[in-house]
């Protein structure tokens, strides 16, 4: 598929009916993201020490089915947009700067022919994979659960021999790890500015890292600890290079805590928990159940998502209803008058950059996303491209969007009136979005965006290599093939 021309995904996902952007368990806490009525909380008791004993006991054989085949398509996912982002200027740069620093040429950067030392490899390819802001979404707490985790345990499995299975046991946990701890300070804890992929990211990391490497329980609970003591990555940032830097930043935190807790480098043994530990110094929200609660039995990596679209996901809804409309009444923007949004708070808090002047601020535009989407009728990467953010077309349509917050209307709705030039006015209700639990992408959508993706960076013949090596990880003797193929010839 041409790497300009991505509107068979958009449109294949269109055509499916709509369901929940977010998951019905986080639908139930209620349109703020506060529980309805909270849950009597567990004691802030051996938390750390219970999670890291889970770490080192669960196995493979452990996982369900369907968790298991939720961890290859968080891994094709990942995969795929860490390609797509390899040649964004912001990696070019992160690239050059590190060259000179870097140690021996142990781990293969994504859709690059040159190789860094794992913790440099890891920074970049989680930077790469997050710079199009098209990677995977735990959307109870809007964590992008891969990049901190998939980019550590891949640069490690460069450096050591490490099994297929063992490397998806390890990916899951991960991502275990941080949504978990992700939940039990969401949202207080990203209401005050903190970007919760780098902050809860790094326990993933360390968790995935820690578990390939063997640790004891008592080396993964110090691993934890050092991971508690490296949060990174604020709001503010986002829009701009700084936000891809977090996730890459988690990953190799989360190797360099692992590492050092290999050799018995020590910690506190309730980092997570303590009256001045992580969630107490963080967030004014601990609820300490949500990440000992059920495991083994309750999973939050069952649960992440994937994007259509490249963008914040709380435009999603009105992305897909100005692609509808456009599609079904051939609208050009000349024939705009006006476009009504009524939206949850959460759209113009995250994505009120009114005049964004590159790709980047585009991103977290709702004026930018709504009049792209209705002029191309797509919102992959090219849509939230330089280019695209000062199309004269689309600057004077993105005058034209209106949201406004309505009581009522959630976060994962949109209420979209396009009115005409010619009094006719276009109605859509969008109240789930493509791209939910309960609606997610399909297989074969997932394999045409990375085909989309990697077009032009890695060899064609190549790419359905590297996805049928996704799609079989758990039979490959060594996960480190996966990222020798998806280099740059």
């Amino acid at each position: 598929m041409s790497r300009t021309d991505r509107r068979t995904l958009l449109q294949a996902a269109a055509a499916l009916p709509l369901s929940a952007l977010m998951p019905t368990a986080a639908r139930a806490e209620g349109t703020e993201g506060t529980p309805a009525a909270a849950p009597k909380p567990a004691p802030a008791k051996d938390v750390t020490r219970r999670l890291a004993h889970y770490l080192v006991t669960a196995g493979y054989d452990d996982l369900p089915a369907n968790v298991r085949k939720e961890g290859v398509r968080t891994l094709l996912n990942w995969v795929g947009v860490a390609i797509g982002g390899s040649h964004h200027q912001t990696v070019d740069i992160a690239v050059a700067a590190l060259a000179p620093f870097s140690g021996p040429a142990q781990a293969s950067l994504f859709g690059r022919h040159e190789r860094f030392d794992i913790m440099n490899a890891a920074f970049i390819n989680g930077v790469s994979s997050h710079i199009f802001d098209y990677d995977d979404t735990h959307l109870k707490t809007i964590i992008h659960p891969a990049g901190p985790v998939a980019s550590a345990i891949l640069a490690l499995s460069e450096l050591q021999p490490v099994p297929g299975k063992d490397f998806l046991n390890a990916l899951v946990l991960g991502v275990e790890t941080e949504c978990r701890i992700g939940n039990a300070v969401y949202p207080n804890h990203y209401d005050v500015g903190w970007h919760i992929t780098g902050t809860a990211g790094v326990f993933g990391s360390a968790a995935a890292v820690g578990k390939l490497l063997k640790l004891n329980e008592e080396q993964m609970i110090w691993a934890l600890g050092l991971a508690a003591s490296q949060p990174v990555g604020l709001r503010e940032s986002f829009g701009s290079m700084n936000k891809s830097f977090n996730p890459g930043r988690a990953a190799s935190n989360g190797i360099f805590a692992a590492m050092l807790a290999s050799k018995n480098f020590t910690s506190s043994e309730g980092m997570i928990e303590a009256k001045r530990g992580w969630a107490n110094t963080i967030s004014t929200k601990q609820d300490y159940n949500e990440i000992t609660g059920d495991l083994g039995t309750r999973y939050e990596a069952a649960l992440n998502t994937y994007k259509p679209f490249a963008c914040g996901i709380v435009m999603h809804p009105a992305i897909d209803a100005a692609i509808q409309l456009r599609n079904e009444n051939k609208l050009n923007a000349d024939q705009v008058e006006r476009v009504d949004l009524k939206v949850h708070p959460l759209v113009l808090e995250l994505t009120g950059k009114k005049t964004p002047r590159q790709g980047l601020e585009g991103k977290f535009s709702i004026y930018h996303a709504v009049a792209v989407a209705l002029v191309e009728g797509a919102g992959g990467e090219k849509q939230f491209s330089d280019r695209a953010v000062n199309d004269p077309t689309i600057v004077a349509l993105r005058a034209k969007v209106n949201p406004v917050v309505t009581p009522g209307i959630k976060p994962e709705q949109v209420d979209m009136t396009v009115v005409l030039r010619d009094g006719r006015q276009l109605h859509r209700y969008v109240e789930h979005a493509i791209g939910s639990v309960e609606v997610p992408m399909t297989d074969q959508q997932l394999e045409t965006k990375f085909s989309d993706l990697a077009d032009g960076i890695i060899a064609a013949p190549m790419i359905r290599r590297v996805m049928d090596a996704c799609w079989n990880v758990e039979s490959l003797p060594s996960a480190a093939e996966i990222a020798k193929m998806s280099v740059s010839a």
